[in-house]
C-alpha cells in the first residue's frame, strides 16, 4: 500500500493492543483483590447472585450471634436455678427431720424452722438478683401475661411457650370433653348384714322399755344408756340426751323426787321417746321404780350393717399396700375409718354412704389404683363376693385445646405445638370449659437470619420466689415461720408443697435444658452449616481463580508486549513512500 493518510495495520494493532492492556488491568485487579467480580460490568448477573447471598450470609451470622446470646441467657438461668434447687433439697431434709417429734425437742424443731427461713429468703435474694447485661431472669419479668387468673376452675398453670404473632395476643379456648376420676371400688349392703333399727331393752321388775332408733344402720350400733339418780334436776319428770359420737343415751332421774311419777318407768319412757333419733315402747304399768342395770344396756350389733364373718384383705393403693384384720361384728364405718386413718400411706380412703361403703383412691388418673386381695374370709362371709371390682384404676382428663387433643394426665392437661407450649391443672374432677388469653410477655429469641416468627423461638420463665413457687397443695412461702405449713403448724403440708416444688423447679431446668439443646444447639449447627455452603456458594461466584487469573495476567502481558511491538512496526510502513521520492 502506498497510502499515508491512513494507517489500517497501526489502527489494527493499537485496538489490539489497547484489548490487551484492558485484559491485562483486569487479571492484575483480580489478582489483587482476590475477587472475581469487582464491578457490576465484570458480571451483572453474577454480581446480583453473590450481594443477595452475602446478605443471607450477613443475617446468618448475626442469627448464630443470637443465638449463642440465647444459649448463654438460659445457661445463666438455669445454673441459678440448680442453686436453688440445692437449697430446696436441704428444705426437704430438715422438714423430713422435723416429722420425727418423737426425738426431736421443740428447740431442735425451731432450729429446723430458722434454717428454712433462711433458705426460703436466699431464694427470693437468687430470684431477684439473677441477670443477664443488667435483665433479670427469674423475678416473672420473663413470664407470660395471660387472663388465665380468671377462669376459676384452673389450680396450677404454666406457659412454656407462645407464639403471639402480629396481633400480640393469643387466645386459647380449652374444652374438656371428659373430667378425670379417681379409682373406686365399693361394697354394698349384701356385703354386709342387713341393716335394722337397732334396739335395746330396760328392765326393771315388770316394766320392760324396749328402745328403737328411729332409722337403719351401722350408726345406732353399741349405743349405750347410761342412767344418772341425781337430785339436782327437783321435781321434774326424767330427761334423755343422746350423743350420737359417743353413741351413749344418757337418761337422768330423781329417784327422791317428791311425785313419785318422776322416777316412774312410764317418765323414763316418755324422756327417751322426746329424743327423735330413738323411740320408746313401755310394757307394764310403768310405776316401778328404776333398779339401775350393773352394766349399761347397749344396741349391739342390732343395728345391721356389720361384716358376717371374720375379714383378712390387703390394700393396695398407688402409695403403698397395708393388710386389714377386721372381726366378724365390724361396722362399715368402723372398716372405713381404718382405711382413712392410713391413706398417706397407701394413697386410698374410705367413706359410707347410702349404706354403701366407697372405697376410693386420693389421687386421679391412670396412676391411681384401689386393689383389694382378700386373703381370706370367715364361712358365710359375703364382703369378697360383693366388691364392685378386686381392682380399679382412675382415668386421665380428656380435653383439647385450641381444637388440638391435648395429653391428659389425672387433672392436668398440656399440648405442645410450634406455637403453643403449656401446661394446666384443673380441680379435682372438674369438668368445666374456659377460655382465656395471652397477651404478651416471654422471651423472644430470633433465631433466624429473616425477621418473621418462624424464624423466632419464644419461652417464658416464670418467677422462682417463695410466693410464687407451689401449685394445688401451696405456696413455698407457706413453710416459712408462723406461716400455714411451718413446721410447728403443718409439717405433712410442708412435705407436700416441698414435693411439688421441687418437681416444678426440675420440670422447668429440664424445660430450658431442652430447649438449650433442642432448639438452641441444634439450631447453631444448622445455621452455622447453611452459613459455610452460602459462603462457598458466594465465593464460586465472586471469587478469582488464581489459577486462572495468573494464567490470564501472562497472556496479557505477553500480547501487550507483542502488541506494542507490532504497533512500532505498524508504525515504521508509512516511512517507505519516502523511497518513491527519491
Amino acid at each position: 500500500m502506498t497510502r499515508i493518510n491512513t494507517n489500517v495495520p497501526s489502527l489494527v494493532a493499537q485496538n489490539r493492543l489497547q484489548a490487551s492492556n484492558s485484559d491485562l488491568n483486569s487479571a492484575l485487579t483480580r489478582l489483587s483483590t482476590g475477587l472475581r467480580i469487582n464491578s457490576g460490568k465484570d458480571d451483572p448477573a453474577g454480581l446480583i447472585a453473590s450481594e443477595a447471598l452475602r446478605s443471607e450470609i450477613t443475617g446468618l451470622n448475626k442469627a448464630v450471634t443470637n443465638t449463642r446470646r440465647a444459649g448463654q441467657i438460659i445457661t445463666t438461668a438455669d445454673s441459678a436455678m440448680g442453686q436453688i434447687n440445692s437449697l430446696l433439697n436441704d428444705v426437704r431434709g430438715l422438714v423430713v427431720e422435723a416429722a420425727n417429734t418423737g426425738a426431736l425437742s421443740s428447740e431442735e424443731i425451731s432450729a429446723n424452722q430458722l434454717q428454712i427461713d433462711s433458705s426460703l429468703e436466699a431464694i427470693n435474694r437468687i430470684a431477684q438478683s439473677t441477670t443477664f447485661q443488667g435483665r433479670k431472669l427469674l423475678d416473672g419479668s420473663l413470664d407470660y401475661t395471660s387472663t388465665i387468673g380468671a377462669a376459676s376452675s384452673v389450680a396450677d398453670s404454666s406457659i412454656q411457650s407462645a407464639q403471639l404473632g402480629t396481633s400480640g395476643s393469643l387466645a386459647v379456648n380449652v374444652v374438656v370433653d371428659t373430667a378425670a376420676s379417681q379409682a373406686s371400688s365399693n361394697v354394698g349392703a349384701a356385703g354386709f348384714t342387713a341393716a335394722a333399727a337397732a334396739s335395746t331393752t330396760v328392765t326393771s321388775g315388770a316394766d320392760v322399755i324396749t328402745i328403737t332408733a328411729a332409722s337403719t344402720g351401722s350408726d345406732f350400733n353399741d349405743v349405750q344408756v347410761a342412767f344418772t339418780d341425781d337430785a339436782a334436776i327437783g321435781d321434774v319428770a326424767a330427761a334423755a340426751a343422746y350423743d350420737a359420737t359417743q353413741r351413749t343415751i344418757t337418761v337422768t332421774y330423781n329417784s327422791a323426787a317428791a311425785t313419785t311419777t318422776n322416777s316412774d318407768m312410764d317418765a323414763i319412757t316418755a324422756a327417751i321417746g322426746a329424743l327423735g333419733d330413738f323411740g320408746a315402747v313401755l310394757v307394764g304399768t310403768g310405776t316401778n321404780a328404776l333398779t339401775e342395770p350393773a352394766t349399761n344396756a347397749t344396741t349391739g350389733d342390732s343395728g345391721g350393717e356389720v361384716l358376717n364373718a371374720d375379714l383378712v384383705f390387703q390394700l393396695t393403693g398407688s402409695g403403698g399396700a397395708e393388710t386389714f384384720n377386721f372381726s366378724s361384728g365390724t361396722s362399715k364405718g368402723q372398716i372405713a375409718d381404718a382405711i382413712s386413718l392410713v391413706s398417706d400411706s397407701t394413697g386410698v380412703s374410705a367413706s359410707v354412704a347410702g349404706g354403701i361403703l366407697n372405697v376410693t383412691s386420693t389421687d386421679y388418673g391412670t396412676d391411681a389404683l384401689v386393689d383389694i386381695d382378700v386373703i381370706s374370709e370367715g364361712a358365710g362371709g359375703t364382703f369378697g363376693t360383693t366388691l364392685s371390682a378386686a381392682r380399679a384404676t382412675g382415668t386421665n382428663i380428656v380435653a383439647s385445646v385450641n381444637g388440638i387433643e391435648a395429653e391428659g394426665v389425672a387433672n392436668t392437661l398440656s399440648i405442645n405445638t410450634s406455637t403453643l407450649d403449656l401446661s394446666l391443672t384443673v380441680d379435682a374432677g372438674s369438668s368445666t370449659n374456659f377460655s382465656f388469653n395471652i397477651t404478651g410477655g416471654g422471651a423472644t429469641f430470633q433465631l433466624g437470619a429473616d425477621v418473621t416468627s418462624t424464624q423466632q423461638a419464644s419461652i417464658g420463665i416464670a418467677s422462682v420466689s417463695t410466693g410464687q413457687l407451689g401449685g394445688a397443695t401451696g405456696r413455698l412461702y407457706e413453710l416459712g415461720s408462723g406461716q400455714a405449713k411451718s413446721l410447728s403448724n403443718d409439717v405433712s403440708g410442708a412435705a407436700d408443697v416441698i414435693d411439688e416444688v421441687i418437681n416444678k423447679v426440675t420440670s422447668v431446668r429440664g424445660r430450658l435444658g431442652a430447649f438449650q439443646s433442642t432448639t438452641l444447639e441444634s439450631n447453631l449447627v444448622s445455621l452455622n452449616e447453611t452459613a459455610a455452603n452460602l459462603q462457598e456458594a458466594e465465593s464460586s461466584i465472586r471469587d478469582a481463580d488464581f489459577a486462572a487469573e495468573s494464567a490470564n495476567l501472562t497472556r496479557a502481558q505477553i500480547l501487550v508486549q507483542s502488541g506494542t511491538n507490532v504497533l512500532a512496526l505498524a508504525n515504521q510502513n508509512p516511512q517507505n513512500v519516502l523511497a518513491l521520492l527519491r
